[in-house]
């Protein structure tokens, strides 16, 4: 990887690349509205006030490229407290390149993928979690993916753990203090206030890795699976749950050989729907791969839809179906489907059975109440009630080292250790807790987070 210095001015397109009406092109850098003037004609950028916008063309000698608009901030007043140079052009490949290559000799850099973030980050606008949150923010595809995204950019994740580790740091510099008075064997910090704060700590921290699981399902999706025999309806309802044709139906057993995937908004959640082959035995060997995958996919999802063919089945392979799902331990939904065709007894003989849907894949009927059904498993209310929830795993593991460190202690305090070591646990805590706002950092960590970032942000 070639030097870079945080000194350089960098530019990149901040549009997704492609034929469009208009394009961006972002600079950033102490440059970056000295080396715009050299090619801008219109006002002089250099001598007006920032916040303003500025209509003109770009020029490669006396060659007109594109007729712009020049948007500047000045430092520190912009996304990366540098100065920032935003060119709004056509959104033309051709014309695109030729802007970034004009500006490229006039000394500007390709910028990494992350660095306007990572800049931002380094320059004190937002901390690392916030920083985070910016790319969770463009990679959202629901609204409560978005509202969590938006929450911990404006800074409420980071808050919490800034209040948790504010009240640490009090404690930690009292038994750090205790260090210096050894032989007088005195102690600045009560160990029962410690105590009790640990253990308010470990409270609130056990909140927020609890909530890392409904976290993860807005940020990640619901892997769910429609599993069943041939036949039963499960392409049939995959369609009607994407409102489109996207899997094969048909009267002949075994149509489906292999996953359909496609991902569905209920609820403001994503669920990722997965269509299978149908569960039987098989002197097929293509069909076998398929039931055999299907078996894979379910011991993996989160979520399993299970349809019942009330025109074909009997009760006993009902029971004895439900029965393997309990097995599984998986969360799943039991489905009666073909309800307007449905055999009388078996119907009545299924309606016996607890929280079971009915539907007719074919007819629509009832769809609603599926979906009911599914967002049941997310808890959607504790969306709407907790302040924060986690959504990140790297947060999520720090959090995990912050409790057992902060148990140390409490063990320590139990043991009656000496101030040295039970300075250390707590040296420990706040390590990993400020590894999650960016207060402990690491080149390696930083690279690793922002390299995942698109180029451009």
């Amino acid at each position: 990887m070639p030097y870079t210095s945080v000194e350089d001015t960098i530019v990149a397109l901040s549009t997704p690349e492609g034929i469009g009406a208009i394009a961006i092109i972002r600079l950033s850098g102490e440059d970056a509205i000295h080396m715009t003037n050299q090619v801008f004609k219109g006002k002089d950028l250099e001598t007006q006030p920032t916040h303003t916008l500025h209509f003109g063309t770009i020029r490669d000698g006396k060659e007109i490229l594109d007729e712009v608009v020049v948007s500047l901030f000045k430092a520190p007043h912009s996304f990366t407290k540098e100065n920032v140079v935003e060119i709004s052009c056509h959104g033309s490949p051709f014309i695109v390149r030729k802007i970034i290559q004009l500006l490229l000799k006039q000394g500007a850099r390709l910028a990494q993928a992350g660095e306007f973030t990572k800049r931002a980050f380094m320059n004190g606008q937002f901390d690392l979690a916030q920083a985070e949150a910016v790319a969770d923010l463009i990679a959202s595809d629901s609204d409560a993916s978005h509202k969590a995204a938006i929450n911990q950019m404006r800074g409420g994740f980071s808050e919490d753990i800034k209040v948790l580790r504010g009240q640490l740091v009090h404690f930690a510099s009292m038994i750090e203090l205790e260090l210096d008075f050894v032989e007088e064997d005195v102690e600045f910090a009560d160990r029962e206030q410690l105590e009790s704060l640990i253990h308010e700590i470990i409270r609130v921290i056990n909140l927020l890795i609890d909530s890392f699981d409904l976290g993860n399902v807005i940020k990640n999706g619901v892997p769910t699976v429609i599993a069943g025999k041939p036949n039963a309806g499960k392409s049939t309802l995959l369609n009607a749950l994407l409102n489109e044709e996207k899997a094969i139906v048909s009267d002949i057993p075994g149509t489906t050989r292999d996953s359909i995937e496609d991902e569905v908004n209920i609820g403001g959640i994503s669920f990722r729907f997965i269509d299978t082959a149908g569960l039987r035995e098989t002197t097929d060997k293509v069909e076998a791969i398929g039931v055999q995958r299907t078996y894979e996919k379910m011991q993996k999802a989160s979520l399993i839809i299970y349809l019942f063919d009330l025109e074909q089945d009997n009760i006993q392979d009902v029971h004895r179906a439900i029965n393997q799902l309990e097995n599984q331990g998986i969360p799943f939904i039991k489905v009666g489907n073909k309800i307007d065709k449905a055999q009388p007894e078996l119907l009545e003989a299924v309606k016996r059975i607890e929280d079971v849907v009915f539907i007719s894949a074919e007819k629509k009927e009832n769809l609603e109440g599926l979906k009911q059904k599914i967002t049941d498993f997310v808890d959607l209310d504790k969306l709407k009630t907790s302040g924060t929830i986690v959504t990140n795993v790297r947060h999520y593991q720090s959090l995990l080292q912050t409790r057992a460190s902060l148990q140390d202690v409490l063990n320590g305090l139990a043991n009656q250790i000496t101030h040295d070591f039970l300075a250390q646990d707590i040296r420990h805590a706040l390590y990993y807790l400020g590894e999650i706002t960016g207060e402990i950092t690491t080149d390696d960590l930083l690279g690793n987070i922002f390299s995942k970032f698109c180029i451009g942000k």
